[in-house]
């Protein structure tokens, strides 16, 4: 008789049921949104602190380039020596004073400007200044040399190379920047479930060994069904709980914002403030509108199937030897010696698909990655918004595929025997004597 449904059903609604999981699964979103509340409130009262900078030119050459914004103020001071200026910001309990003085060239200028303050100033800040005053100092020796500025600005050109395939297909530099950000957001995601709820698993089974329950349930199911069944109710219930983070998540979004009017539009620091101005250019209008049409190119049919299929496989392979080992051992602390095995390819997975899909998605180590059933997950995901052939992704999802069946029959016959088995440390030469039984 096939019990496989009923111990999925079982092993599902004992997760769910659970204290602890029931806790973790509410608070921990919670916890969360409170976390990055308490940051992002810190932070707009951070941004919103109004700065008042005095400026002392002396040069008389780059006064005019600081203009005010709504988080800083800069105030022009004119026939005053800078003692008298250091105490008037002072007394005013100003932020700071950037004192430029005067020199017989421009050289000479760039090499005595200081800035005074109280405290340590923002580095962000500091950076700024530097780069305004940069700019007008390289204009300025520019045009004491006799350079016309203007032409030197209209003879930069921009290269952006066009980018078209022999069948036709336009592609471009912002389009390979988005596949590879939503194959890297798959990988890792793949990665971290694995991690996670492979973990549950394996501490699901070393729970019922010990608790000695197990020894009731193999007199009337197979270990094949047990651990499949195991494997399948976990992973419903990660599934579960993943989904109730994101909805919650939302919703807590949302309230938090509202109650402590945290406007993300708004929280803006000297980085975001310098984007703005940035997104006002044409070149960057047009760079967005690249975006989204790369976004709106996206094989998006291919990549929500493929990213089912592979993440299924690939997290079922990898949860069936996680019970394996729960099976093998008495307690978690045990678990160490063999968790090496399962990490590594999972961590070269990753390694692979970052700097190797991104230099060449098609090349020899990519496409051979994407074919071992170890890494395929990881690296397929990456490589698929780059156009990858439907028959290599069949090839890899069939070896994927064969490659887990495998393991569940290897991982079974270490389960039905590490089941009942207590109290002694096991070797790897032990698991290699009870595939033989």
């Amino acid at each position: 008789m096939n019990h496989l449904p009923l111990i999925i059903k079982r092993e599902y609604l004992t997760k769910v049921k659970n204290k602890s999981f029931i806790i973790m699964t509410f608070l921990s979103p919670i916890i969360m949104i409170a976390l990055f509340a308490v940051v992002a409130y810190l932070s707009q009262l951070n941004n919103n602190t109004e700065r008042t900078i005095s400026i002392l030119d002396e040069s008389g050459f780059v006064s005019e380039i600081f203009e005010s914004t709504e988080n800083t103020t800069y105030i022009i001071l004119n026939n005053i020596s800078l003692s008298d200026a250091k105490s008037l910001v002072e007394e005013n309990e100003e932020y700071g004073l950037l004192h430029i003085s005067s020199g017989k060239d421009i050289s000479e200028i760039e090499k005595t400007i200081k800035f005074y303050s109280e405290d340590t100033p923002s580095l962000v800040l500091i950076t700024s200044l530097e780069s305004k005053l940069e700019n007008k100092l390289s204009d300025l020796k520019l045009q004491q040399i006799g350079v016309d500025i203007e032409k030197i600005k209209t003879s930069k050109s921009n290269i952006d190379i066009a980018q078209e395939s022999f069948q036709g297909e336009k592609t471009s530099k912002i389009d390979n920047i988005v596949k590879l950000a939503f194959g890297g957001f798959a990988g890792y995601l793949l990665f971290m479930f694995i991690i996670i709820y492979g973990n549950m698993i394996m501490r699901s089974v070393i729970e019922e060994k010990t608790s000695r329950i197990i020894e009731i349930i193999i007199s009337s199911v197979k270990p094949i069904q047990l651990m499949l069944g195991k494997i399948i109710g976990t992973s419903l219930a990660g599934i579960t709980q993943f989904v109730i983070w994101v909805i919650l998540g939302g919703v807590l979004m949302l309230i938090i914002s509202a109650i402590f009017g945290i406007n993300m539009a708004e929280m803006q620091s000297p980085q975001q403030e310098m984007m703005q101005q940035a997104m006002q250019s044409p070149e960057t209008q047009m760079q967005m509108e690249n975006v989204m049409a790369a976004i709106y190119n996206l094989p998006l049919t291919n990549l929500t199937i493929a990213f089912l299929l592979f993440f299924i496989g690939g997290y079922l392979l990898y949860s069936s030897m996680y019970a394996a080992i729960g099976a093998a051992v008495d307690n978690e602390t045990d678990t160490q010696q063999f968790m090496m095995p399962i990490l590594v390819p999972l961590i070269l997975a990753v390694y692979v698909g970052i700097f190797t899909v991104i230099e060449d998605p098609h090349g020899t180590v990519s496409t051979v990655f994407s074919f071992i059933p170890l890494t395929s997950p990881v690296v397929m995901l990456m490589r698929i918004p780059f156009g990858v052939p439907i028959w290599q992704q069949l090839i890899s999802l069939g070896l994927l595929i064969a490659t887990f069946m495998f393991t569940v029959w290897f991982a079974a016959k270490i389960y039905r025997v590490g089941i009942l088995m207590y109290g002694k440390k096991p070797s790897y030469r032990d698991i290699y004597k009870w595939l033989k039984y």
